[in-house]
């Protein structure tokens, strides 16, 4: 076997989206030869951005005689192939769900050059030297319930060019019995979970993303957070994203005995348990944050960068949730402000007055944008299908900020009422007849975005458009 010498860490596209190919140093002499299979940072400084799938299993298939053809499998896991000794005519075929099911690339690997074979992309190969030694990477371990697709090697559309033929060479009878490509079953996405789906953002998601098999929807009742036995209430390897939109948010009530206890657990040790989980098993968490983790005492738009400064119980416990999640590898903080989603609302709630001939007294003194769950659906689903860097993203509406006398103002307007039938009082002035404790608010709520590019004045007006018909 002839090994190239001295190559430049590189890689190179394939027609499969994430099937990457690599050619590694090789340094040899007369004594043999050594190289670096898998090093994570200096990929990355060559510009190599593949994932950083944590393998968790090593394998190796030794083949003797030169023709030993091994099937076409796609698994669930990532898998990182590169060969110790011989050579391979490697075959991969896209079995994903998706434009490029069915796209087919070729090559041949020795020990100078490896591939990254991303989940459902089926993996086969043919040796042509003696004595290969076919190594791979996997990021998970084989389990008879997970979720596996194979093809014929000889399938007429797939049309390998398999350099010894098919009827000459070592195959087992099960890799001959495998169906061709128009009877595969394509391997389906990795699972999406959305936690809290029976909330305001809960309904959003849903109607987001759609009802699919890949897309499970959560309420208490299906998956308890707080459960010791969290960790093995799912195949968590199974999941590639967690969207956690279960969330104790009765701001005053947190402030009670029992209500202390509830918040910390939903908004502290779920978020706690819940970021154990996709530690450990690589998947990326989506967290829903909130503008109460600051005071309000900024004289400016609050960034993403700035720090926390909680004020209530109910803010402290938000606050506490985003500082878990931030050491979780893959993670996405969203920051959101005076969202108003299906059911019950403020803008709901100003519509039912004004209908009533009621005027109500509305706070004058804590500034703000409103947020729509639908916008803050979408705009998960932008960060987490584009592969947007993880961290905290401000999501809400633009426009001119404003108090939440003037939003019921606006309100009443575009509803064809008086806006002058509402009152803006200060908060004291709000909760003096209150005979429970009140949680303190922030006074500015204005967070700086580019998430979002339409006003929340527009996005009234369409909200109430849509609810009346």
């Amino acid at each position: 076997m002839t090994i190239e010498f001295g190559k430049a860490l590189s890689a190179r596209t394939t027609p499969i989206p994430g099937l990457v190919l690599l050619d590694l140093p090789v340094h040899g002499d007369t004594r043999g030869w050594f190289k670096e299979n898998w090093q994570r940072e200096k990929m990355l400084a060559a510009g190599i951005d593949l994932p950083d799938f944590g393998p968790v299993q090593n394998n190796i298939s030794f083949n003797d005689a030169v023709g030993t053809t091994r099937g076409i499998h796609a698994e669930p896991w990532d898998k990182y192939v590169s060969v110790a000794t011989g050579r391979i005519f490697g075959a991969w075929v896209d079995l994903r769900e998706g434009d490029t099911f069915g796209a087919v690339f070729t090559a041949e690997l020795d020990a100078s050059t490896a591939i990254f074979v991303p989940r459902g992309v089926g993996n086969s190969y043919q040796t042509l030297e003696p004595d290969t030694a076919y190594t791979y990477l996997v990021n998970d371990h084989w389990s008879p319930d997970a979720t596996y697709t194979f093809l014929n090697l000889a399938d007429e559309t797939a049309s390998i060019a398999w350099p010894i033929p098919l009827d000459s060479v070592e195959i087992s009878a099960k890799d001959l019995q495998h169906p061709r490509l128009a009877e595969v079953v394509p391997m389906p996405p990795a699972k999406i979970l959305v936690t809290g789906a029976d909330g305001q953002l809960g309904r959003a998601l849903r109607a987001e993303f759609g009802d699919h098999p890949w897309i499970e929807y959560a309420s208490r009742a299906d998956l308890d957070l707080s459960s010791a036995d969290l960790g093995a209430a799912r195949r968590w390897r199974d999941y590639r994203t967690i969207i956690n939109a279960a969330a104790y948010t009765k701001v005053d009530a947190a402030e009670t005995p029992e209500g202390r206890v509830e918040a910390w657990s939903a908004n502290v040790t779920a978020v706690a348990a819940l970021s154990r989980v996709a530690t450990a098993h690589g998947i990326t968490l989506v967290h829903i944050s909130s503008d109460y983790v600051f005071d309000g005492t900024k004289d400016a738009p609050y960034t993403a960068s700035d720090p926390l400064s909680p004020l209530g119980v109910y803010a402290q416990t938000k606050a506490a949730g985003d500082a878990i999640v931030s050491v979780v590898p893959r993670h996405y903080i969203i920051r959101t402000s005076w969202v108003i989603g299906e059911g019950n609302n403020f803008v709901r709630t100003m519509v039912d007055l004004a209908e009533r001939g009621i005027d109500p007294r509305v706070v004058n003194d804590q500034i703000g944008r409103l947020t729509f769950a639908s916008d803050v659906a979408a705009s998960i689903r932008h960060l987490v299908e584009s592969g947007a860097p993880y961290g905290v993203h401000n999501v809400t509406s633009v426009g001119e900020p404003a108090a939440w006398h003037e939003v019921a103002r606006e309100v009443f307007r575009l509803t064809g009422h008086d806006p002058d039938r509402v009152t803006g009082v200060t908060t004291e002035e709000y909760h003096a007849s209150s005979t429970v404790r009140i949680s303190p608010r922030p006074r500015n709520s204005v967070l700086e975005t580019t998430v979002l590019d339409i006003t929340w004045q527009e996005r009234l007006q369409q909200y109430l458009a849509s609810t009346r018909g």
